[in-house]
């Protein structure tokens, strides 16, 4: 059984909330990926990324936001099995 696509991974707000739990601004991470305050905030509004946006984030952020996608996978995996 594959997931609806409502249950798929929502990277955006799931970015906004690793860069608050790192005590970090919008402004920082603007700074970083050298864009605006407001392209941050799409990209906080956003369920989707390119995998090269994402890569820059996860670099800056230090945090595998890959991973989530493949534990997602596996559990859609292991429902199959089910």
């Amino acid at each position: 059984m594959k997931p609806a696509i409502g249950q798929m991974i929502q990277i955006g707000p799931i970015i906004r909330q690793q860069l608050r739990k790192q005590g970090h601004t919008v402004v920082w991470l603007a700074q970083q990926l050298s864009c605006s305050r407001n392209n941050v905030y799409k990209i906080f509004n956003n369920y989707s990324i390119s995998t090269h946006e994402l890569m820059r984030i996860s670099r800056i952020l230090d945090f595998d936001f890959f991973a989530l996608y493949s534990q997602e996978f596996e559990k859609t995996e292991n429902q199959k099995d089910v």
